[in-house]
């Protein structure tokens, strides 16, 4: 079964290199094309990188070199028209592996594939069709998330479902951590799906009355708003981790909480929202909320270095009785 893998950040990693090892090949499986998206400017000088899956790609292609393997493109198309497929069409591609590629395949496209597509979700579908279903669970507190494997279908994340694994969170997640685990549970996954594909199987259809959705995220959405709940405001600190990260204002400086705890002790309740109420020994530094207060043990200047609660004090003697945001 000739693959092509479509994918673009680091999440999918672990996936495209499931699909070169030794146990997908002795599935009869052959990595036969990448497709990711375009490199893009990034780090200081903005110097045009690849996606993670391209850099990946390039170390595998490397491999495959020194071990006289077949070798794959690796296509990075600004979009998918006539003259993409007709290159695509030409590689002879069984089944289309797509896992967070971020873009849609038409009909045409989707054509071109014998075996047709799946797609690896991190969600369990239908919860959280979209685009940062991670996100999402942390956001709303879920004590379960999961992983789906669905056939493409003209309905974002709409297919029928070829294989689920649940996850039980902790509620300490943030979505960097998360997603480095979903990433290599998925990769586990996908050998025992291609096999199911491949001997006629056939995915179980979604209840489409359960669905909800997911919607992209901005750098706009990590600003804090100290009126919601500490227990709102700490699930966003935990979401927002690695990207956008969660930001307040102080003293007219872009300040980033990078973590932080709903403190127990609501003896210390004050009514000013984002009043910095003092210290606690143990939990950090007390913040009011709307509701509750956030202990606060983790901080940074825009453009410095990330402390440690005690330490960002000793630089900072004001910040005690000051207002955030």
């Amino acid at each position: 079964m000739r693959i092509l893998f479509a994918g673009s950040p680091a999440i999918a990693v672990p996936s495209l290199e499931m699909l070169c090892s030794r146990l997908c090949q002795k599935e009869g499986v052959e990595l036969s094309g990448v497709l990711t998206n375009p490199d893009s400017p990034k780090g200081r000088h903005g110097a045009p990188l690849p996606t993670e899956v391209g850099q990946a790609a390039e170390r595998i292609l490397l491999q495959f070199k020194e071990q006289g393997r077949p070798l794959f493109p690796v296509l990075k198309p600004l979009k998918i028209d006539a003259f993409f497929r007709e290159q695509i069409g030409a590689l002879k591609i069984d089944l289309l592996v797509s896992f967070a590629f971020g873009r849609f395949f038409g009909p045409k496209f989707m054509a071109l594939f014998p075996y047709s597509g799946i797609n690896i979700h991190p969600s369990l579908l239908p919860k959280y069709r979209g685009p940062t279903p991670v996100q999402s669970a942390i956001l709303n507190r879920d004590s379960v998330t999961g992983i789906t494997i669905q056939y493409l279908a003209q309905e974002m994340d709409g297919g029928d479902i070829l294989a689920a694994e649940h996850l039980q969170l902790t509620g300490k997640e943030t979505t960097g951590m998360l997603s480095e685990t979903i990433a290599g549970k998925a990769a586990l996954m996908l050998p025992a799906v291609l096999n199911k594909i491949k001997t006629g199987g056939q995915g179980k259809a979604q209840d489409h009355s359960k669905a909800s959705y997911c919607s992209l995220i901005s750098r706009d959405d990590g600003l804090i708003d100290w009126k919601e709940s500490a227990v709102k405001i700490e699930a966003k600190i935990r979401a927002f981790d690695p990207w956008p990260l969660c930001r307040t204002i102080h003293n007219g400086r872009e300040l980033f909480i990078l973590k932080a705890d709903v403190f127990k002790d609501e003896q210390r309740a004050e009514s000013r929202q984002g009043l910095v109420l003092g210290i606690d020994k143990k939990d950090g530094i007390l913040v009011q909320t709307g509701e509750g207060i956030l202990a606060v043990t983790e901080l940074q200047y825009s453009a410095k270095k990330a402390l440690f609660w005690r330490d960002f004090l000793n630089g900072t003697r004001d910040f005690p009785g000051s207002i955030l945001g």
